[in-house]
């Protein structure tokens, strides 16, 4: 299967699913490989309204080619306003696992610096800091109860406001939109063969990404982006969250059974475990990377720079 060379690319990323580590790549590999990384200073701002809309698929689209455009957006149909419909790429994680590091993160931080989350979360009161997760789910506070946990869905559904309500027209809007625009879809817990596929399917972009992905100097630098303090919820807090989060689930099987699809035609093994009576989600990879959500950040992706400009 050989594909045209796509030369508009773009990784909607989705927070928490190891977007950090993707970028860490990408910024190499385009200077490795000559193509334009666009990359969004906006953190914060997945929702668009419909001039703003126009306005972003409008400066991506005159960006020169060929270009890898990368921001925590939900879906834009570019060819609504009259654009090229880019190819789209994006990676999730099982999606408890994805709300346990974003409510640590944003409580504590990571390795990177013991202050880090004082400055991402500066207004955050104590008791709100060190709320205990399992009181959180058990007593619905606003973060850990619907429609916060409706998450990753909107990032494929789009913009229109019932992507953000949890339910079926939303999980329906968002497996038509993976299979009409969406080149790639992986999964974390799978990144090397996410890797792996973007590098057959898009060569001029992944080419040599795997070997880059293992260079023990990068692996350093992956581990610091490891959240810190994070505990286990109890057994019944986490029976809770699944039910909250049904249709995630129910989207995230729909695209580990695709990604699977796609592996097997292409050669590659699945290691496909029989599920744990505890989720397995709770043992941190060595290479999980955090970005906040929803909140001010800070300028997020200075360090990488300085570590290259070194």
């Amino acid at each position: 299967m050989v594909l045209p060379f796509p030369s508009q690319v773009v990784y909607n990323r989705v927070g928490k699913c190891g977007s950090r580590t993707v970028v860490l790549l990408l910024r190499i590999l385009s200077e490795k490989h000559g193509f334009n990384l666009v990359t969004s200073d906006i953190h914060n701002k997945t929702r668009l309204t419909k001039n703003e809309q126009m306005e972003l698929i409008k400066n991506i689209s005159t960006a020169e080619q060929p270009y890898l455009f990368t921001r925590h957006v939900h879906f834009l149909n570019f060819s609504r306003f009259g654009g090229d419909q880019p190819v789209y790429i994006n990676i999730i994680r099982d999606p408890v696992s994805r709300f346990l590091s974003n409510y640590f993160f944003r409580r504590f931080g990571d390795w990177r610096g013991e202050q880090n989350h004082m400055i991402r979360t500066p207004s955050m009161r104590q008791e709100e800091r060190y709320l205990d997760i399992n009181e959180c789910i058990l007593e619905n506070y606003p973060e850990c109860s619907n429609p916060r946990l409706f998450y990753i869905i909107p990032y494929f559904c789009g913009q229109h406001p019932r992507c953000r309500e949890p339910g079926e027209w939303a999980l329906e809007r968002a497996k038509l939109n993976v299979n009409e625009n969406f080149l790639l879809v992986g999964i974390l817990e799978e990144l090397e063969d996410v890797l792996l596929l973007l590098e057959r399917f898009l060569p001029h972009y992944f080419k040599g990404v795997l070997s880059i992905y293992k260079d023990p100097e990068h692996r350093k630098l992956g581990n610091m982006t490891v959240t810190v303090k994070k505990t286990v919820p109890s057994p019944e807090a986490v029976q809770i969250l699944y039910q909250r989060m049904r249709y995630e689930y129910e989207f995230y099987h729909y695209i580990k059974e695709q990604f699977h699809l796609l592996k097997r035609k292409f050669g590659l093994k699945s290691h496909v475990s029989k599920p744990a009576l505890r989720p397995q989600f709770f043992i941190p990879s060595p290479l999980e990377t955090e970005e906040p959500i929803d909140d001010e950040e800070q300028d997020d992706e200075k360090w990488l720079e300085d570590i290259y400009k070194r």
